[in-house]
Order: structure tokens, then sequence, then C-alpha cells
């Protein structure tokens, strides 16, 4: 009975009081080659700890459009060519309004040939840094991440 109970809670119960992950769109801007390859990381705006430049799906846009939308808005990445496929994923834990944390995948996808502005609409609020894939690595939070900023 123990058994069946443990089976009807894991297989029909449990899933139905787990929320489906959220869903975001991250751009891992690139340039240089070999030893002289950097990434893109910008600060967040409620804690200043170092991320990629992401946000949710754009209605109208693709993914990786939406992710460059993003790499415009929050670090003034004007034009880069973004790859259709995603380089890779990481999960992460959203603080929403009231501290209501969320659980996100985070689809990233490579931005190569990169323009920068210095003005853009997120300049005030966020400070940005080009950086060695291993320096990123070390600042940023995520597990996933980092591993995926190592393999570069």
């Amino acid at each position: 009975m123990l058994t069946q109970l443990k089976a009807a809670w894991s297989g029909m119960v449990q899933p139905m009081l787990t929320r489906p992950k959220r869903l975001q769109v991250a751009a891992l801007c690139l340039r240089g080659h070999g030893q002289k390859r950097e990434v893109l990381l910008i600060t967040s705006r409620d804690t200043g700890r170092w991320i990629l430049p992401k946000g949710w799906p754009i209605d109208g846009l693709t993914a990786p459009d939406a992710a460059l939308q993003e790499a415009w808005e929050e670090a003034g990445v004007k034009s880069g060519t973004v790859s259709n496929t995603p380089l890779g994923s990481y999960d992460y834990d959203k603080r929403m309004e009231g501290g209501v944390p969320v659980a996100v995948e985070v689809k990233v996808y490579a931005v190569e040939d990169v323009k920068m502005s210095d003005t853009y609409p997120e300049a005030d609020e966020r400070n940005r840094r080009w950086m060695p894939p291993a320096e990123a690595a070390s600042l940023v939070d995520e597990p996933g991440l980092r591993e995926m900023l190592r393999r570069l």
C-alpha cells in the first residue's frame, strides 16, 4: 500500500503541484578569437551581480532576436550576428516582485560581430564589461552558466 501511495504521489500529485519552469532568452556576446576571446557581462539592476543580458520572450520576435533585443536594451549591443540555435541553457530561480522565487530556464544564444553603443536604454542602471571567459565564469552565480563559460 505504501508503495502505491508513493507511486501516486510522485506520478500524479507532485507533478500537478510543481510549476513548470518559465523561459528566458539570453545573449552571450563574443569578440576576439583564441587567447583574445572575450565575453560581455552586465550587472543586474537589483543586486549588482554579473549576468548575461537576458529577458522574457518578446511577442513577434524569434527567441534569438529577442535575446539580441535584450542585449541592446541592457548592454548597448547595436547589432550582431546571432545564432539560430541555442549555445546551451541554464536554470536559476528568479525573484519576482514580493520575493517569490520562480524557476527559470534560460536559453543562451551566441552573438558574434558585435557593434556597441555608449547610449542605450539601461546605460544608467547597469555596468558592462568585456572579459575572458574564465574570468566571467568566476564571477557568475549560476552553475550552469559558469560551466558554459568555462567550455568557451
